[in-house]
């Protein structure tokens, strides 16, 4: 006689399952760039890289959007290309590869524009990144690892040998984030981490069941309420002498 596990048995599995279609693709253009920029590395961050003085001095724009394909080290594109994998499947999933890839390009360009914004102000522990290139897809990442936590927000994570909840991973990372963005330079872009939380935030409130999405229906619904009375419409069927519309 065969006998099965009963249908509330816990399964347990590494990782997120089956590699999605957009972070398939994000992952061999990193890797790809990684191999091709390493035989010139100096030239490529100078142009490719995000640096805020050449950004303001010289209007290259097109570097808040290339540094995310840049990383300084196999350990670097290495744990940036797992994290997008570990959390990007599922949420493409659910999003769908269209939004997924918006997302994921607002929270990377939103993480590169915050970076040059906090390079601009007056604190001596901000003004050397006006200078500093950065490079990585983290700052695209921790969007990623933002909607994560909003969506999943019990899921654990391991952390330092303990799990911990994806909502308290966040906040932790998070966290030292914002008190690193004013310290000095630690050669890692936390302003650039940040930005591609906040971003990744506002553009999310737009999203499939966001905040902007919710507002929308409301003020449909409010306007079409103000219709119906603005044309006085009564229900009534031929039998009923009173129905009438104005």
């Amino acid at each position: 006689m065969s006998r099965y596990a009963p249908s509330s048995s816990i399964h347990y599995s590494f990782g997120p399952g089956p590699i999605t279609f957009a972070v398939k693709w994000i992952i061999i253009v990193n890797v790809a760039t990684f191999v091709v920029t390493s035989v010139a590395w100096p030239t490529a961050v100078e142009f490719f890289g995000l640096i805020p003085a050449r950004i303001i001095e010289s209007g290259w724009v097109w570097q808040l959007a290339t540094y995310m394909f840049l990383h300084g080290g196999a350990l670097h594109i290495l744990f940036n290309m797992l994290g997008i994998w570990m959390f990007g499947v599922e949420l493409e999933r659910r999003w769908g590869t269209r939004f997924f890839v918006q997302y994921y390009a607002v929270s990377g360009i939103g993480g590169g524009l915050t970076f040059l914004l906090v390079s601009l102000l007056p604190f001596d522990a901000t003004a050397i990144t006006y200078v500093t290139p950065a490079v990585g897809a983290s700052g695209a990442l921790f969007g990623l690892l933002l909607a994560f936590a909003i969506y999943y927000p019990h899921r654990p994570i391991l952390l330092i040998l303990v799990f911990v909840p994806a909502r308290i991973f966040v906040m932790i990372y998070g966290g030292f984030a914002l008190l690193n963005t004013f310290q000095p330079s630690r050669g890692v872009a936390d302003a650039a981490h940040l930005g591609g939380m906040l971003f990744g935030y506002l553009y999310l409130q737009g999203g499939p069941g966001g905040l902007i999405a919710e507002v929308k229906y409301r003020y449909l619904k409010w306007k079409m309420n103000r219709l119906r009375r603005k044309f006085d419409v009564y229900s009534g069927g031929r039998s009923d002498t009173k129905g009438r519309i104005h």
